[in-house]
């Protein structure tokens, strides 16, 4: 699958070495930090309505976009990496700051999921996921915790395979926490789903 990586404007994070892109998006505030991590964007977006000093008048590929729209930086960039026929979207850098961005953030990722794309976020002590099944493997992440929840209504016929805590064909909805903490007991978790969008969430306990 063709990967972009976006670097978002939450927290400032590392860019894991494992990770291979093709292109890069940096939106807003994430213009910054891609300096910081040594990526040359491919494309710039945003309002830059408190960065515009990151930006240079020489540098190309700038989209900006008035202050007052409906959608958040983030997700331009994903629907402009999706409209550029971008299968996996990893985005660094978009957690943590404001409370309102962050869920912004992934409600975004249901976006993406929605339209048949893979859509990962990345911070220093988490990795999310988002998944419409059928079904994924996903290998152990020692010193994390694994949870899942539903970003649409609810996720039908979920079911676990190798975790502390195995189910079969339940129901997961958006109202409750149901899959809050679970751990990998095996080398692998393997999930299967029928239907709806679901959060994976692993995050570091060390």
């Amino acid at each position: 699958m063709k990967s972009c990586l976006i670097v978002s404007g939450g927290d400032f994070c590392s860019l894991p070495t494992t990770i291979k892109y093709d292109y890069v998006i940096a939106c807003d505030k994430g213009l910054s930090y891609a300096k910081q991590l040594n990526i040359t964007p491919d494309l710039i977006l945003g309002d830059f309505d408190s960065y515009a000093d990151s930006l240079d008048s020489s540098m190309e590929n700038v989209l900006v976009y008035p202050v007052q729209k409906d959608d958040s930086d983030t997700m331009l960039a994903i629907k402009e990496a999706i409209k550029r026929g971008f299968e996996h979207l990893i985005i660094i850098c978009a957690l943590g700051g404001r409370l309102d961005h962050t869920i912004a953030n992934i409600q975004s990722m249901a976006y993406a999921a929605s339209h048949n794309t893979v859509c990962e976020i990345y911070s220093d002590h988490e990795q999310l996921i988002s998944f419409t099944g059928p079904e994924i493997t996903i290998p152990a992440k020692e010193g994390y915790s694994f949870s899942l929840f539903a970003l649409s209504d609810k996720c039908e016929n979920l079911s676990i395979q190798g975790s502390a805590y195995d189910v079969d064909n339940v129901t997961l909805n958006n109202s409750f926490p149901l899959g809050l903490s679970n751990y990998w007991k095996e080398e692998n978790i393997r999930l299967q789903m029928s239907s709806g969008i679901l959060l994976i969430v692993m995050s570091s306990v060390n």
